[in-house]
């Protein structure tokens, strides 16, 4: 028995707990893509899984549907693979831990993985069903759509024939979202030199933030780890002298960095007293500007006494990474003039890493109109390039234009009324979802995106209400029965 197994729909539970079981982080989804195969094969389904471990499942109509127009339902099944500190898995091996708790399903320690899980479930347990009303159907389940939608990109939309999409990669219950954002992922390479110094060794950490999805969330006000990390280095060289060993934070271009940590090497002769009282400062000012988003933000200080020898970063390209961290742009950066309260572009540094020989700095890059988007590409080239780096980009999708005309989007709206008493908000999302690519590749397709309601995706602290799986699921098939 499973932890989810009293729960309705039991059928989608099924297949939740089953996903979570199997290790589906971006980048590492065979086995996860095997298992839908294997599904196919047990249902005697038709099915196709490309080089990129991207999955169709293909189900004939229901009697009465069988010559209705085809239907697309899809999903991804990557997840991003977040933990708390300390927590004990390997993301690679590991199953999820799953815990319920007065109707919201988590994962201990980690992120739960949600988006998209709960897409995949949902077809499934609709694909295996022989009593649900419905049209043809294409299952389209992507991979490593956390990372730049690579599975989309790569796939061949030739063998659908679909002009109808329900995207199941949303995360707010009465939401009809029409349009997206575009977006590319550029990364920052600053080369460094080292050099042999003796001083002491210090490691300064921006901890305790809230972090979250660097689209759907990026208008919460939170905090930065990497970028509090280049101010609070920046106020530390103006008063002292110090070399940095590495600096690094976050991990996931589309996740807001909650940690960030730089190892140090201060002049032996420095007053470490006075290093603690500009640490202080900043950890009051810190605690000041974000006590409504981030109220467990704190810096931790940790020095040793006696002098080491270390290969330090010289000072010179010392300088040069605060600066950087101090000056690439971060964060909204213009809100939409036609949609209120819709974020137009961002951007978000994901993740800050030293290597061997350089430093790197990766970024979400979003924007619902495309030169907004390619100039940010050019504003962090242009500083990267200052500062004596370069800049790759990949992963670039467009931005999903809203369809005037869309029967489904009508559909949907009236169905959504007859079953909840309200009317869905519609809107635009300021992050990115497959119905861009997917639209590019297979013109005049109608598509809404929709899901039940998740928390905190991309953070260990993501959960889903199990209530509003069972009213989204009893929405989806009341779509399916009437697109007849």
């Amino acid at each position: 028995m499973g932890i989810l197994s009293n729960l309705e729909p039991k059928q989608v539970f099924y297949y939740f707990e089953e996903i979570c079981g199997i290790p589906h982080g971006s980048a590492n989804t065979k086995a996860i893509s095997d298992y839908c195969v294997r599904f196919a094969k047990e249902h005697s389904l038709r099915y196709i899984q490309d080089s990129s471990n991207n999955v169709i499942l293909y189900k004939d109509g229901t009697p009465g549907y069988e010559s209705s127009a085809p239907v697309m339902l899809q999903g991804h099944l990557d997840m991003v693979c977040e933990k708390e500190n300390g927590y004990a898995i390997d993301f690679t091996k590991d199953g999820l831990t799953l815990q319920l708790e007065d109707h919201m399903i988590s994962a201990k320690g980690t992120t739960l993985g949600g988006d998209d899980g709960i897409a995949v479930a949902y077809a499934l347990a609709i694909l295996a069903s022989d009593e649900i009303p419905h049209p043809p159907l294409e299952v389209v389940l992507t991979v490593d759509e956390e990372i730049g939608m690579l599975g989309a990109a790569a796939l061949d939309c030739s063998v659908l024939k679909s002009r109808i999409m329900l995207n199941i990669d949303s995360e707010e219950e009465g939401f009809l979202l029409t349009s997206c954002a575009g977006g590319i992922t550029a990364v920052g390479h600053l080369p460094i030199q080292k050099e042999q110094k003796q001083g002491k060794k210090a490691t300064l950490t921006i901890t305790g933030l809230i972090g979250g999805h660097s689209g759907v969330e990026i208008d919460k006000g939170r905090a930065n780890a990497c970028g509090l990390l280049g101010r609070t280095l920046y106020q530390l060289s103006r008063s002292n002298t110090f070399q940095l060993l590495s600096a690094n934070g976050g991990q996931k271009d589309n996740a807001i960095p909650r940690e960030a940590c730089a190892e140090l090497l201060f002049a032996p002769d420095t007053d470490m007293d006075s290093v603690k009282a500009v640490i202080q400062k900043q950890n009051h000012i810190y605690q000041n500007e974000y006590q409504k988003t981030d109220p467990n933000i704190k810096i931790l200080f940790e020095a040793k006494d006696e002098d080491t020898t270390e290969m330090a970063i010289t000072e010179h390209t010392t300088s040069k990474l605060i600066s950087a961290l101090v000056n690439l742009p971060n964060g909204i950066q213009r809100m939409s003039q036609e949609m209120e309260g819709l974020v137009q572009t961002s951007l978000n540094l994901g993740i800050l890493s030293t290597k061997d020989t350089e430093v790197v700095f990766s970024f979400a890059v979003r924007s619902s109109v495309e030169t907004e988007k390619e100039d940010l590409v050019n504003r962090i080239r242009c500083l990267m390039e200052t500062l004596g780096g370069t800049i790759s980009c990949s992963g670039s999708y467009p931005a999903w234009e809203y369809r005037q005309d869309s029967m489904l989007r009508k559909l949907m709206i009236r169905i959504f009324e007859e079953q909840y008493g309200r009317k869905p908000v519609v809107q635009s999302m300021h992050a990115g979802l497959e119905c861009g690519l997917l639209s590019g590749k297979l013109p005049g397709i109608d598509c809404i995106s929709f899901g039940p309601d998740i928390k905190d995706i991309h953070t260990p602290k993501e959960r889903m209400d199990a209530n509003s799986v069972l009213r989204t699921w009893n929405y989806i098939l009341a779509i399916l029965k009437e697109l007849k």
